[in-house]
This record gives structure tokens, C-alpha cells and sequence, in this order.
């Protein structure tokens, strides 16, 4: 049956291209106009930017910048159904929509910042690992937001040195480029990778290029906020695909294990996707047993754990980010699941008068919670696809964290695109998760901060429910992320 008035018009490419391009100008504009500038904002909420003379047009560029992209992502799902996107068409579209983001400020962060004087940091002969960004009078400062200032850095020893390489010059300018080109070079490489990776994977190419290069994470907040996240998942999807080489050789093996090891040593949470890189390599464990799983993996866990140790050695950093990893607990958001639980917890102590203070204990709960999860994944995954398993592990990574953002979405999503995963639910979170978040890189929904806290209870049952329903082998039914046709093999995850 024909389609008729604004279904017509999402029908067609040419619509949802520009629909897509008008969002990113809007958000580009907002950049300009309220993006993350160099000094800081205080309590900005939706109502006080409302109340500013610009308010309103500041709110409706990026919400409605936002719906576009949202909107022009979400219905290109269904021109794949139909066949009538082609690669080229899609890389061209990721390109127009990403290109209005890459010379404005900051955007929907102020983590360039903080990057930049962490990478003063390293310039200067400190350990970032050991302290602060405010041990050493960076002259970029009063730009890092307060809660990171004290804070030891998280990332890897290889993006540490390229933030030092960043700062080197001396200028904040210089700096924030640095990490935007890293950025424009992560998402350029992903779009030379995914087609190789979902060809071998044997999903369809247009699917994986769709599904990562022109979800809306990718121009604003990648791009945009300028985030390591496009470098870590870029050597993430080519380690992959060099695992998937159709030699299969030693050599590949130990290529793609180095590659894993960039990865990890970006961003070292990426590091619980090598056992499934191990599986990955074999074919599963049916199919190769146990020995060549544990002679491959062996090999493949050294060559990745041994770029991340040269890195850490060679940087003169050392192994601090074991530690610096706590320091994340710093922040106190309900968008993180477990820091959400604790907030309804207290909140509903209050009411009873008592005082409690319980997220500390709730976020070591959930990271007992994620060893066992990661765990079962594994085990689940043995035989399974091993990449819808790896995102699934960086699902669970996300869920269980003190402190999550809208772009970690990024880490699953690309090993979904390559899979065979049906994952409807993950583009409904992507869309979510870009409302969640104001141009100058405050949270909309920070005021109403208790209520959904208890609503992020409601999801927390609701993922203990599916997540037991999984264990007990029953597959639920969902659509496939963009609506592609899943192949035989798909998984549901939970």
C-alpha cells in the first residue's frame, strides 16, 4: 500500500538525508550559540536557559536538531528493508552529517578540557595516573569541570600521550583540534573497517554502515564533544576484522590482538570484550576445542595485554590506571543504573527520616554483579556469536558502572551492527539517551534527579527479569536494531 503524506516523505533518501544534515547544522549552530565555551556554567537547567534572552531559540535548535537526526536514523531502517540504500549512499549521508560538527566548540561536554590538561599534564613530566589536573597550574583550568579536577585520569597510556602530544603546543586551541581530528580519524576508520568486518561476518554492509556512522551519537557527540570513544572503537572494529582475515594465520591473530591492545589502551573498559575476541578467533569452542582455544586465545590475550603493557611502560606512566579507574565514582547521576538505586534508596530513607548513604555500597554490589555477569556472557557465548556476546559484555559494562554517557552506547553498538544480535531496544536507548543531554554538557533531566532514579529501578527490574528469562534459554522476540533482516543465526539478547 502506498505511503502517503509525511510517510511518503520518510520513504525517501533524498528526505532523510537533508532531514539529517538540517539537524546536525541546528546542533552545530547551538555549539556556537551555548556549546561548551571555556569558562563554566552553573546550575543550567532547561528552565534557566529558558528564561535567557536566547533561551528559547537555544532550546528549540537542539531539541529539534536532535528529533531530526533521531528521526532520519531511526526511519532509514526501513529503506534498508527495501534495499535501496547502498554503501556509498550511506558514507556519503554519515559524512554530510557529521561535517557541520567538526569546527565548532565543544559540544555536550566539557571532557576536551579536561583531556587537554591532562595531556598538560604529561607535557609537563606529571603522572595523570597519581593526580589531578589541578596538581600542576595548568592554564586551561577554569575550564575543567570542578568534580574533575582532583580527580586521577581513566584512560588508557596510549591516548594519555597523544593528549600530551596535543598540549605540547601550548595552546588550548591547538589542544582541542588535536582531539577532534583523533575523533574525525576514529570515525573514518570505522568507515573503513565495518564493511569488511560485517562482509566476513556475513552481515549485510549496509546495515553496519547505517547502524554506527549515522546513529546521532556519531556527530554530536563523537565528533562534536570530541571523545576517545571514536579512536577506542575504531581499533576495537579493526582488531576484529583482522581476526575475521580468511587465513585465519598466527599472523592475523597476533595483528588483531595488538589492535584489541590500542583498544584497551584508549580506553581500558574495552578490555573485557578479548576473551570473546579469543572465541572470535577459533570459530567457538565447539568447533575448535579446547586446546587451539587455549593455544589461540593465549596468543592473542599476549600480543593485546602485551601493547597495553608496552604502552604503559613506554609512556613512563606505568600501570596507575589499575587504580584510576575508582576515580569515576567521583560523580553521583541517576543515569547510571546502580548510583540510581542508591539515590531512590536514600531518597526513600529520607522520607522515613532515617539518613542513609547507600550508593557507595550499591555501585560495589553491581561491580560483583558485573564479574559474575561477565562470566555468564562468556560461558553463553561459547558457541553462540561471540561478537553479539562482546557487546552484550559492553552492555553489561555500561549498566553496572558508577558513571555512564550517552556515547558509551557506542562501544555496543558497533560489535551489534557486525553481528547477527536483534537489538531493537538499543536504538530506542540511543534516542533516549541524546534527549538526556544539554548543549553546554549539564544533564536536561539533572533537576529531576530522585524521580528517575526510582524510574531506573523500574528498568533494573526489568532487566533482572529478561536477563534471568535469557538464562533459562527462552529467546525473546524483538526486531532487529534497524529493521534489516536478521540472519538465521541471530541471538536475543536480553
Amino acid at each position: 500500500m502506498p505511503r502517503s503524506g509525511a510517510g511518503a516523505l520518510l520513504a525517501r533518501p533524498a528526505f532523510l538525508r537533508y532531514l539529517g544534515l538540517f539537524g546536525a547544522v541546528c546542533c552545530a549552530v547551538d555549539a556556537f550559540v551555548y556549546g561548551a565555551a571555556p569558562y563554566i556554567r552553573r546550575n543550567v537547567t532547561v528552565v534557566s536557559i529558558f528564561r535567557e534572552p536566547a533561551g528559547p531559540a537555544i532550546l528549540l535548535l537542539w531539541f529539534a536538531g536532535l528529533a531530526a537526526l533521531c528521526t532520519a536514523w531511526w526511519y532509514g531502517r526501513r529503506l534498508l528493508r527495501d534495499g535501496v540504500l547502498t554503501p556509498r549512499w550511506i558514507t556519503v549521508t554519515a559524512a554530510l552529517w557529521s561535517a557541520p560538527l567538526v569546527f565548532v566548540p565543544p559540544l555536550a561536554s566539557r571532557d576536551m578540557y579536561a583531556n587537554a590538561c591532562q595531556g598538560a599534564l604529561v607535557d609537563a613530566g606529571l603522572n595523570p595516573y597519581l593526580v589531578g589536573v589541578s596538581a600542576q597550574p595548568c592554564p586551561w583550568l577554569d575550564s575543567v569541570s570542578v568534580v574533575w579536577r582532583d580527580t586521577p585520569t581513566p584512560y588508557g597510556p596510549v591516548f594519555l600521550v597523544l593528549a600530551g602530544l596535543a598540549a605540547a603546543f601550548g595552546s588550548q586551541a591547538v589542544a582541542l583540534a588535536g582531539f577532534r581530528l583523533l575523533a574525525v580519524l576514529g570515525v573514518a576508520a570505522l568507515a573503513a573497517c565495518l564493511p569488511v568486518l560485517a562482509r566476513r561476518a556475513g552481515v549485510p554492509v549496509e546495515r553496519a554502515l547505517w547502524l554506527v556512522l549515522c546513529c546521532p551519537l556519531v556527530p554530536v557527540h563523537l565528533i562534536g564533544g570530541g571523545h576517545s570513544d571514536a579512536l577506542t572503537v575504531a581499533f576495537m572494529i579493526a582488531g576484529f576484522m583482522v581476526l575475521a582475515a580468511p587465513s585465519r594465520s598466527w599472523g592475523a591473530l597476533l595483528a588483531g590482538g595488538a589492535l584489541l591492545g590500542l583498544a584497551v589502551s584508549t580506553k581500558i573498559t574495552i578490555g573485557v570484550v578479548l576473551p570473546f575476541a579469543a572465541l572470535f578467533a577459533v570459530g567457538g569452542l565447539r568447533r575448535a576445542g579446547w586446546s587451539a582455544l587455549l593455544r589461540r586465545g593465549a596468543a592473542l590475550l599476549a600480543a593485546a595485554l602485551g601493547v597495553l603493557a608496552a604502552a604503559s611502560l613506554a609512556s613512563g606512566l606505568g600501570f596507575g590506571w589499575l587504580t584510576a579507574l575508582s576515580g569515576a565514582g567521583e560523580s553521583v547521576n541517576w543515569s547510571s543504573p546502580p548510583t540510581a538505586v542508591g539515590l531512590a534508596a536514600e531518597a526513600a530513607g529520607r522520607w522515613f527520616g532515617a539518613d542513609l548513604t547507600v550508593v557507595p555500597a550499591v555501585r560495589a554490589v553491581a561491580l560483583v554483579l558485573l564479574g559474575l555477569s561477565l562470566l555468564v556472557i562468556l560461558w553463553r557465548s561459547r558457541d553462540r556469536d561471540p561478537l553479539a556476546g562482546a557487546g552484550l559484555a559492553l552492555l553489561a559494562v555500561i549498566f553496572f558502572a558508577p558513571i555512564t554517557q550517552p556515547w558509551y552506547l557506542t562501544w555496543p553498538l558497533a560489535l551489534f551492527a557486525v553481528s547477527a544480535a536483534r537489538a531493537r531496544w538499543l536504538a530506542g536507548t540511543v534516542v533516549f539517551a541524546m534527549a538526556t543531554i544539554l548543549p553546554e554538557g549539564t544533564g536536561t533531566f539533572r533537576p529531576l534527579g530522585v524521580p528517575l532514579s526510582f524510574a531506573m529501578v523500574v528498568l533494573v527490574i526489568w532487566v533482572a527479569r529478561r536477563a534471568v528469562a535469557w538464562l533459562r534459554g527462552v529467546e525473546l522476540a524483538a526486531d532487529d536494531a534497524i529493521g534489516a533482516p536478521a540472519a538465521k543465526t541471530s541471538v536475543a539478547v536480553p
